[in-house]
């Protein structure tokens, strides 16, 4: 959605806009200099103890804060119930996808305008052109993250450390994922660090929680140089990526992130398809495999070498 907000903040210069999060997420969209305000939702929580007191107190909370403010355009960017939930308890004109555009078609029941925008496209299109019809411009030029202040950080560390001579380049990895069927063998990650550590790279592995912690450690064994990066918060491990040689991950929202912020990042899926949702970025990208059909590590490893040239 970042690219959408640039595009908005572009075409309708005095747009004030706030965003519903996850609040596990909410650091993402407050990256942007075009959001306001990023309002919290905490659905994934609260659905665990819907009617205790502690959370409806909390839902009746949100729905005090958006019933406070009228808005000109409330826009569901997700077109899933939860989202049209939280869209009606908006004040403002509804927009969403229609019918045959939406990932849950019951969902464009709940919008007063309904937008179709093709569904086979990849989804930082279908955004950015959903954002285009609410507000009545043309989709122009490649995708505008907002992230450049992570880009300047990581340029000015880079020129004070002079990293690429003292050797202290570095290559992400992200070898987990919540589900067994998107991870991709031991023995082929091995060659990839293999060839990093060739290039000089350390190694840094990302894990969110302990068994991504176990099997990360269990990947690096016996590889020097190769750590595994202790759990931080969103904004430091963007920070950590914007000044990365490049990133190896599976299909995951972490490595989308590296895309966006222009590293050379190489995406691996396997139980997923990069038809809808390919790696999108300022600099090399290769998403490789698809759904039931991984990668080789011969196409992952010519994709290093290619990132290694970027």
């Amino acid at each position: 959605m970042l690219p959408a907000m640039s595009d908005i903040a572009r075409h309708v210069p005095d747009a004030r806009i706030d965003w519903l999060a996850e609040e596990a997420f909410a650091e993402i969209p407050s990256w942007h200099p075009a959001v306001g305000n990023v309002i919290k939702v905490a659905h994934r929580r609260w659905r665990k103890s819907w009617w205790s007191a502690d959370v409806r107190a909390e839902r009746r909370g949100l729905r005090g804060r958006l019933h406070a403010k009228r808005y000109d355009v409330v826009l569901d960017m997700q077109a899933l119930l939860k989202s049209a939930w939280l869209v009606r308890q908006a004040q403002g004109v509804r927009h969403g996808l229609d019918w045959k555009s939406a990932r849950e078609p019951l969902a464009s029941l709940f919008y007063d305008v309904r937008h179709k925008v093709e569904f086979w496209q990849p989804a930082v299109v279908r955004q950015r052109q959903l954002a285009a019809l609410t507000f009545g411009y043309t989709v122009m030029g490649r995708p505008d993250f907002g992230l450049q202040a992570f880009t300047r950080q990581a340029q000015h560390r880079a020129v004070n450390t002079d990293q690429r001579r003292n050797g202290a380049e570095y290559a992400v990895i992200m070898p987990s994922a919540s589900r067994p069927d998107k991870l991709w063998p031991e023995d082929d990650w091995h060659a990839v660090f293999h060839r990093l550590r060739e290039a000089g790279c350390s190694l840094r592995l990302l894990a969110g929680n302990d068994e991504e912690t176990l099997r990360a450690t269990a990947l690096i064994e016996g590889f020097e140089g190769a750590e595994v990066v202790p759990r931080m918060n969103l904004t430091a491990i963007a920070k950590l990526l914007s000044g990365a040689r490049m990133m190896v991950g599976l299909d995951s929202g972490l490595t989308h992130l590296s895309a966006a912020l222009g590293r050379p990042t190489i995406g691996i899926y396997r139980a997923s398809t990069p038809i809808r949702t390919p790696l999108v970025g300022d600099s090399f990208t290769a998403s490789l495999g698809d759904r039931g059909a991984p990668p080789s590590r011969d196409a992952v490893l010519a994709a290093v070498e290619q990132a290694l040239i970027a």
